[in-house]
């Protein structure tokens, strides 16, 4: 089973003109522009390990996996042997009328990676697919218990859980969900962000901090009844909308006693932040608690297939268990057997190269070399994150932390440039950390399996891009 640390000589060479081994005529043939994925997109040709290769020669160091996807990095042939391999036993079976292997297994797998707390699993295509399935099971579960008043969901500030009309109703992000506002739902409620470097006071300490989160969640179940709210549903470490922010200690623990205090559901959704992300294959498992029902995805399949997943607790799976009931959810592409043999691989992957261990001891190399290379730049605000998660906000004064105005998009100016030689860098960009739409942000996101000579050829095109940027400002 091979490795994808990249040697410095993988570093040191450019795209190979003619790559008879990896790149086919077809994979090198022109395409139309109106075929790619949006005008004046580049055009990618291969990608393999931890790099991407264009049309025009470039290469380009993946730090961001796309959207945290790319887990173990590009090219991986036991991955594309085992989704192969399934694919010529049978491709597809509907849920509905078969049960199939790879598919047993990985949930298998999901609940024994949880020590059992989670006790069913349903695989799904995609975090917005899952979470919808959340929302749909927390109503039905409150159905079998005879609470059909139950009908609020609770999300935050500053999040993003879906782009589908449920998952996107719970989401806080303002421009992701501005231009569909007036078809939303209605029955979903926020409070405020966990956001520390934003809310904190002066001088306040973690208990007071979380306090007050607290009392503002409490105040919220009050106002809207206690037994009409059917679930609470909050990112242990906030990606794409918030710029992956981890929760204050003590934090999660605190919502989820509100919860159980008035007999609502913790859903908590681990998309972009869990499958090892953070450093643990569920970020809940470094925050003390035990959710009712979860989300992942993006690291579950590492982008070899659309896979995710909605994970169920004890207190809902012994109801359903109990009564006999079924969930009333169902897709064409659910429990694929394909989706499952990809996804079982790359967590197996994980597990047998150690690959949570180098997520913890990189991720604190990454950390590291962000402070020491931006702590002091005077237009950066904050660094923030855990394990091979990473995020630095932007600000106009560093003092007041006041954010650019939306309409310089600074983020996006940095992803553009990084991406560009001699940078030649992939990060993600996001806009809205601050609140109300303001507030920028760039995302470091590596593979798993990034070695330090990785981690460091990432940083140093990433601060030479910002500092490019900011040079052009000023």
């Amino acid at each position: 089973m091979g490795h994808y640390f990249s040697s410095p000589k993988d570093r040191a060479q450019p795209l190979p003109k003619n790559d008879a081994a990896d790149v086919s005529s077809e994979d090198s043939a022109p395409c139309s522009p109106s075929t790619a994925s949006g005008p004046g997109h580049p055009f990618l040709i291969r990608a393999k390990g931890n790099y991407l290769y264009l049309d025009n020669g470039q290469r380009i160091i993946d730090g961001c996996g796309g959207a945290a996807v790319a887990c173990i990095g590009h090219g991986r042939k036991d991955v594309v042997k085992a989704l192969t391999a399934q694919a010529k036993k049978f491709a597809y079976v509907s849920w509905a009328h078969f049960e199939n292997e790879p598919a047993q297994k990985l949930s298998d797998w999901l609940i024994n990676s949880t020590g059992g707390r989670m006790s069913k699993v349903y695989i799904m295509s995609s975090g917005s697919d899952a979470v919808e399935g959340a929302m749909k099971l927390a109503r039905e579960y409150f159905l079998w218990t005879g609470e059909p008043q139950r009908v609020n969901f609770i999300s935050r500030d500053e999040s993003y859980h879906g782009t589908t009309i449920g998952s996107l109703s719970l989401s806080g992000h303002v421009a992701r969900r501005g231009p569909f506002e007036p078809v939303l739902l209605q029955n979903r409620h926020r409070v405020s962000a966990c956001n520390p470097y934003r809310q904190r006071l002066a001088g306040e300490p973690d208990d007071d901090f979380v306090a007050r989160k607290r009392d503002e969640l409490a105040q919220k179940f009050l106002e809207l009844g206690p037994e009409t709210v059917a679930a609470v549903i909050m990112e242990p470490v906030v990606g794409a909308a918030l710029g992956c922010a981890p929760a204050v200690p003590g934090y999660l623990k605190a919502v989820q006693q509100v919860c159980h205090e008035h007999g609502a559901l913790l859903i908590l959704d681990e998309v972009m932040c869990g499958m090892g992300r953070t450093g643990t294959l569920h970020a809940w498992e470094q925050e003390g608690v035990v959710p009712d029902l979860q989300t992942v995805g993006k690291g579950l399949g590492g982008g070899y297939q659309p896979a995710a997943a909605l994970l169920v607790g004890e207190r809902v799976a012994r109801v359903m268990e109990a009564s006999g009931k079924t969930f009333t959810h169902g897709h064409t592409y659910q429990n694929h057997p394909v989706v499952a043999a990809a996804a079982l691989k790359v967590q197996q992957i994980i597990k047998e190269e150690n690959l949570l261990a180098n997520v913890g001891a990189q991720g604190r190399h990454l950390e590291s070399l962000l402070r020491q290379r931006l702590g002091d730049h005077p237009n950066v605000g904050d660094i923030r994150g855990r394990g091979l998660f990473w995020a630095v906000e932007f600000v106009r004064d560093k003092g007041t932390r006041e954010p650019f105005d939306p309409g310089m998009q600074v983020a996006l100016r940095v992803q553009k440039r990084a991406q560009k030689q001699p940078h030649n860098v992939l990060v993600y960009q996001g806009q809205g950390c601050a609140g109300g739409g303001r507030g920028d942000h760039i995302m470091i996101m590596p593979a798993y399996n990034a070695d330090a000579g990785v981690i460091e050829e990432i940083v140093g095109g990433v601060v030479s891009a910002i500092e490019a940027v900011f040079e052009e400002s000023s």
